[in-house]
């Protein structure tokens, strides 16, 4: 399996899809998708951008919540992040909410490097279904990176974004 990270290029519009739902099923539902995200964000809280992230254990917890919950739902499971995207689809969403923070080309490398390490340790999920899943990672967040070596800085627009 090689979960490929591609390069991002500013301004290039974006293609994904969303994952399936088969990969939700594959996991364990909503049990096994918390199981996933909380050992990534265990993971992230050791990684080189955890200065990302609240340093307070009950606030990060409280984001490793609310995350896996956009997780749950993206995958095809129940609408449990509705609140948190205030009426927004949930990739625009998401999209808007790291404009917030200066994420870099090497922030995005770490944060997908942190979750290829979460998604090896999977036991028992078909490949497919998991490079699926990577698939929409690699390219979806290529949205959420808005400082650019050059020291310019860049917000996508979700019309660049192409579900396709």
């Amino acid at each position: 399996m090689s979960m490929e990270i591609t390069e991002v290029k500013k301004g290039e519009a974006v293609h994904f899809q969303n994952p399936a739902k088969e990969f939700y099923k594959a996991v364990g539902e909503e049990e096994g998708m918390r199981t996933l995200m909380y050992n990534f964000y265990d993971k992230i809280y050791e990684s080189d951008i955890a200065n990302f992230f609240p340093q307070d254990e009950e606030e990060f917890e409280a984001i490793k919540v609310k995350n896996t919950k956009f997780f749950i739902q993206i995958c095809g499971g129940p609408k449990v992040y509705e609140d948190e995207a205030q009426g927004m689809e949930l990739n625009e969403y998401m999209i808007r909410i790291h404009d917030d923070f200066s994420i870099t080309e090497k922030s995005r490398i770490e944060w997908l490097g942190t979750m290829r390490e979460a998604l090896q340790e999977l036991e028992d999920v078909n490949e497919k279904l998991i490079e699926d899943f990577w698939s929409y990672l690699d390219n979806f967040s290529k949205l959420t990176v808005n400082s650019f070596s050059d020291g310019s800085t860049y917000y996508a627009a979700y019309t660049q974004a192409k579900e396709d």
